[in-house]
């Protein structure tokens, strides 16, 4: 495996391989959810643990909360061509490649040891940067602001793996410091964790949930709004319609089982 990058990563920085070999799959379906041939490209190019993290049971959902999260931004864009995007825990996630219309600011902000896998595959440029910190951390909220408004910060697939306290102090923090920003991210009803630790365990992986969330307006005490929040079989109707589908007839009747395993909301400070 001489040829391929060698990922060093902690625990929880491991897990972004799930969700960048679910784009990859989704990507070699004949009829995507999404296309993401850059995903194809990163997975094949580093050394990382396919028994782990390649098979992912939870695939699909992991490839429809991108999905819903790529529609919000691109709706962000079109009203605010030139704003600025944030990515927390932003692993090897290629939203920029995705939805970029050459003109949105955009920070890619992670762990020293991701974004020193990262920088093997993406440079800076004028309007994207890299950043290594934690999402926890402060020193990175000057920066951000340095760049022109408005603002939208994602987080998928990472707060979950942090102590409720951290995380609610983080999202009040970005809401103090950014009045009317938009915020993006996913949550997990307490009944889901045993679950998620029983599969996790058998895979191997050491990553655990640490946060959980039965109800997304429980963040509005934050000073966050909730504007919109869907379970990944209620999709918006704009991505609805452009599902295969196969999709399209199969999520309704998935609903009563996976439409409550997690949320995905949208939120203004």
């Amino acid at each position: 495996m001489a040829d391929k990058h060698q990922a060093r990563l902690g625990a929880v920085q491991e897990t972004l391989f799930i969700t960048l070999a679910a784009r990859a799959r989704e990507t070699q379906r004949k009829h995507p959810v999404l296309r993401d041939p850059r995903a194809v490209e990163l997975l094949e190019s580093i050394d990382y643990d396919e028994a782990k993290y390649g098979r992912s049971a939870g695939g699909l959902i992991t490839v429809l909360r991108t999905a819903i999260i790529d529609f919000w931004v691109r709706e962000f864009l079109s009203a605010h061509p030139a704003a600025t995007v944030v990515e927390l825990g932003t692993g090897l996630n290629t939203r920029f490649e995705r939805v970029d219309n050459g003109q949105v600011h955009w920070f890619d902000l992670d762990l020293p040891d991701t974004i020193e896998l990262r920088r093997n595959f993406f440079a800076d440029t004028g309007r994207r940067r890299m950043v290594a910190a934690s999402a926890l951390d402060e020193d990175w909220l000057p920066t951000v602001a340095q760049s022109q408004g408005p603002y939208f910060f994602v987080a998928e697939g990472v707060l979950v793996y942090l102590p409720e306290d951290q995380v609610m102090a983080a999202l009040a923090r970005i809401a103090a410091r950014f009045p009317g920003a938009l915020v993006a991210l996913d949550t997990y009803p307490k009944r889901t964790f045993d679950q998620q630790r029983k599969l996790v365990a058998r895979k191997g992986i050491e990553a655990r949930w640490a946060w959980a969330c039965d109800d997304p307006r429980s963040l509005e005490r934050l000073g966050l709004r909730v504007l919109e929040s869907t379970g990944v079989a209620r999709l918006p109707r704009p991505v609805r319609r452009q599902l295969p589908a196969r999709y399209r007839f199969l999520l309704p009747l998935a609903d009563p089982i996976v439409g409550q395993s997690m949320r995905v909301t949208l939120l203004q400070a």
